[in-house]
């Protein structure tokens, strides 16, 4: 019976107890209702109400004198564990404005490189990824021993140590770490840089492949507008306006036009231009960018030039034949359409350095040449 001024539990408690017995409801001392079970002098709390799986569990253990079961926690596909290094990344293409200014091909890059750091062990053997690390457990020593494992092939160490970064930028965003464990990391391989072509072997190659064939057509284009394998590869007749030739960077996004030069306009007037580009394939195909660097070695091969002359390397003569010109490296940066002026100053620095090293030696020369007549 209930005490002097207590409510009689409804109807459907009471039907509770019936179906559950030895389980009853109670209020605690916060106010708030509960459930628990007694029997011989054991009381075991009941989470939730009935017809609650938890509830459900919790009471049939009580019954069979077990501990409950925990539900199996089954890890989706594409799940990623809260706030480790695998959520972080899921969320830099929304959460980083640089993310959307990068071209498709860089992130396309970048993501693969994440992909595969992603699904390694941490240890060998041992079945756990760095994608499952919470990004608050991740130390500097990790990061240091990551690219020390990576000594062999430095500049993918170089490229990984960036998507790092970007997963580290996430996180402090996100306020789930207060500190970069990448912090004044540095990763800065020896750099040889692509190699110009001097004189000699553009002479060779010139010889071999006269103007009217592909492989001079593609020489002329990447020497003479300076531009990368894909902005050659990509350009249309369209692009031809006049004696000007207006181009869209893949990498950069930066408008361009460009004068043709009387060597390049030489090159295209032996050219066939009916489209759809301006260079082909032999079945009248474009060239994808990977199958035009090929390419390039085979024609390099054919024309008797050892390995190493590529399409990027003429890039990179005309460059070197801006600043040797005289050219500003602001006019550097418009012709070869670099964004980072640091870049155009190579150029301008390497030219600096040969006309000083080359007028400090005829000093020389005229100061010593003297004294031998004189002996």
């Amino acid at each position: 019976m209930p005490s002097c001024g207590e409510r009689p539990p409804p109807a459907s408690v009471i039907a509770m107890r019936d179906e559950y017995p030895n389980a009853g409801r109670y209020k605690d001392r916060h106010g708030r209702w509960r459930w628990r079970f007694r029997r011989a002098g054991k009381t075991i709390s009941l989470p939730h109400e009935p017809g609650h799986p938890e509830f459900e569990e919790a009471y049939d253990a009580a019954i069979e004198g077990r501990e409950p079961r925990s539900a199996e926690v089954v890890m989706l596909p594409h799940a990623s564990v809260p706030r480790s290094l695998k959520a972080a990344w899921r969320m830099v293409p929304t959460s980083l404005p640089e993310w959307g200014r990068l071209d498709p091909e860089t992130r396309a890059r970048q993501s693969k490189i994440a992909d595969k750091f992603l699904n390694a062990e941490i240890v060998e053997g041992e079945g756990v990824c760095w994608a499952d690390m919470p990004v608050e457990d991740l130390r500097r020593r990790h990061v240091k021993m990551i690219i020390a494992g990576m000594s062999d092939t430095p500049h993918a160490a170089r490229h990984l140590l960036t998507v790092l970064r970007r997963m580290i930028l996430v996180a402090l965003d996100e306020e789930w770490i207060e500190s970069d464990p990448t912090y004044k990391i540095k990763h800065r391989p020896g750099y040889v840089g692509w190699k110009a072509w001097p004189e000699s072997m553009r002479a060779k190659f010139e010889k071999r492949w006269p103007i009217g064939t592909t492989p001079r057509l593609a020489y002329a284009l990447a020497l003479w507008l300076g531009n990368r394998r894909g902005d050659i590869a990509d350009l249309t007749p369209d692009t031809i306006d006049g004696e000007k030739v207006r181009l869209t960077q893949g990498k950069t996004g930066r408008d361009l036009v460009l004068e043709i030069t009387p060597m390049l306009r030489e090159v295209l007037d032996g050219a066939d231009l009916s489209g759809p580009t301006i260079l082909k394939t032999a079945y009248g195909e474009p060239f994808s960018k990977k199958s035009l660097t090929g390419r390039m070695r085979d024609w390099t091969k054919s024309a008797g030039m050892p390995a190493g002359y590529t399409l990027h390397g003429l890039r990179k003569t005309l460059g070197k034949m801006l600043a040797e010109s005289g050219a500003t490296t602001r006019q550097i940066m418009d012709t070869l359409g670099h964004t980072d002026i640091k870049h155009a100053e190579l150029y301008s620095k390497e030219a600096e350095q040969e006309r000083l090293a080359q007028a400090g030696m005829r000093k020389v020369t005229r100061m010593v040449t003297p004294r031998n007549k004189a002996r």
